[in-house]
This record gives structure tokens, C-alpha cells and sequence, in this order.
């Protein structure tokens, strides 16, 4: 598995980016810091001096002659067009500490990445692109996606995270099920989710009035990628994700009480920060 990351964070001094590439199997991660960045103002897209560029056709990244990624995307299934993204009304709530939005939910690659010793085609690879933004990120975050369940039209993302309110322990998780032509978004107030971690375990049980979603993640022994994550004012990086790039995902969907989908994908990201969430709802 191959991901890559970037940032556009601004300062006192104007914009600045962040870029990392990351590979499994052996253990490659690079972060590198670029003076300007700047994202695309009228579609998804973004750019990162001579670093990177990139939207939802594809992407370029070069962090040095050992760390290249050319991607380019075809196929792709994307976000329906809705009033409202993966995190549902959240999205018009204004001044939210983080926003997060699966662009891409799956598409053909074709391109090659070196990463270190690592030197991959990936044609015929599956591709997955999000995002998010806000002010920063928070104390205690989780996530994880996986596109290789053994019916190739389904996918899972999902993303979640502290939000400190007074009086209250909140902990929103949102959920993206992708199955065949049904895209099936599962937020808060509508949909609750309670998110366990612990152990390289990840544990979600998301219930809403119709469909109720069931999430068993697990690093399968695979040794975690340490990420960098941008520190928006003052143009430096710091240690903080856990990223797994070879684990697996247990993934049951019910509607009502009949199973829409069951299976498992022997190959996932999943990620955390902080200590457990220990449980608790959003």
C-alpha cells in the first residue's frame, strides 16, 4: 500500500505545504516542508511548489530521487452530487475544529512509485482520495479505509475524532460505505457511532434508522507508520499518527434486520492518535 499526503496551512506569512510519502511493504516515510502551497480555488486540486501536484485525476510527488509517486486516475466513482458531503448537515456548521470528505471512492491507477528500495508499477492498483480542513486536528483521532473486499464495488472510509464541548465527552464518527451504485453516508445526529480502540483493534458500531453498520479492524501484526501532521502556525511538522498500511477490515451491513453485505478486506488503512476513545458516542 502507498499513500500519500499533503497540506496547505497558512500563517501570518501566507501559505505554506506539507507533503509525505509512505509505502508497505518496507517501511518508507518522508515528510518534506514547502515554502508555498496553494489550493485550487474553483475544483478539488492542489499544488506544492515543484513538490507536488495533484487533483482527482491524479498525482505527481517528488521528494528526492528515492521518493517518487506518479499516479494517474481513471474510472473513477466519486461523491454523488449532494447538498451534503460524508459528514452530512456537520457540513453547515460553521467553525468545526476539523471537516473530513471522501472525493474519490475508488479508481483504476496506473503510474509507478518509488519509495526508498521500493520500486512498484502500480497499474492495476485501486486508488481512494479524500480530504479534510479545518483549524486544526485534534487530540484523539481514528480512521481507516479499505477497497480490496472481495466484491471490487465495495469500499469503507471512515473518520472520527474528540470534539470538546463543556460538559461532554463527544466523539463524532462518520461512516462511507460504498456498495455498488449505493453510497450509503452514516453521520451524527442521524447515525451514532461507538468507536473502541485499542490493542491495533479497531471496533465500530454505527446505528441509525435503517442501516446499522458493524467495523472490526485489525493491523494483522503489521508495524505502524509514524506520520507527521502540519502545526499550521508555525511551519513545522510534528509526530502525531499511527498509520497501519497492511491491515485488515471485518465489515458487516445490515438493513433492518437483513445483511446487505459481509466480508472482509485483506488489505487497509487504518489510524490513530492519542489513547483509546474508550467509547464514547457521536
Amino acid at each position: 500500500m502507498v499513500v500519500a499526503l499533503c497540506s496547505v496551512c497558512r500563517d501570518a506569512r501566507g501559505s505554506w505545504g506539507m507533503a509525505t510519502l509512505a509505502a508497505h511493504p518496507g517501511g518508507f516515510a518522508r515528510t518534506t516542508v514547502t515554502p508555498t502551497a496553494a489550493g485550487d480555488p474553483d475544483a478539488f486540486g492542489v499544488r506544492l511548489d515543484r513538490t507536488l501536484r495533484g487533483d482527482a485525476a491524479g498525482l505527481e510527488l517528488d521528494l528526492g530521487p528515492d521518493a517518487r509517486l506518479e499516479a494517474r486516475l481513471h474510472d473513477a466513482v466519486g461523491w454523488p452530487r449532494r447538498p451534503f458531503g460524508a459528514l452530512g448537515l456537520a457540513h453547515a456548521v460553521p467553525g468545526l475544529p476539523q471537516y473530513w470528505h471522501p472525493v474519490v471512492l475508488a479508481a483504476g491507477v496506473s503510474g509507478s512509485v518509488r519509495a526508498g528500495d521500493l520500486v512498484l508499477p502500480l497499474d492495476g492498483a485501486v486508488a481512494y482520495v479524500e480530504k479534510n480542513w479545518g483549524r486544526g486536528f485534534p487530540g484523539r483521532w481514528w480512521w481507516g479505509q479499505a477497497a480490496t473486499f472481495p466484491d471490487p464495488e465495495v469500499g469503507l472510509a471512515f473518520a472520527g475524532g474528540h470534539l470538546p464541548l463543556p460538559g461532554a465527552d463527544v466523539a463524532p464518527t462518520a461512516v462511507v460505505v460504498r456498495l455498488g451504485a449505493r453510497r450509503l453516508a452514516l453521520a451524527p445526529p442521524l447515525h451514532r457511532t461507538r468507536a473502541s480502540l485499542a490493542d491495533g483493534a479497531w471496533r465500530l458500531a454505527t446505528r441509525g434508522p435503517r442501516y446499522r453498520v458493524d467495523i472490526e479492524g485489525d493491523a494483522a501484526g503489521s508495524v505502524a507508520h509514524a506520520l507527521d501532521v502540519p502545526v499550521p502556525g508555525e511551519r513545522r511538522t510534528a509526530d502525531g499518527a499511527r498509520q497501519h498500511l497492511a491491515g485488515r477490515i471485518d465489515l458487516t451491513v445490515r438493513a433492518g434486520r437483513r445483511v446487505r453485505y459481509r466480508g472482509s478486506a485483506e488489505l487497509a488503512g487504518l489510524e490513530v492518535n492519542g489513547p483509546s476513545p474508550g467509547g464514547p458516542r457521536g
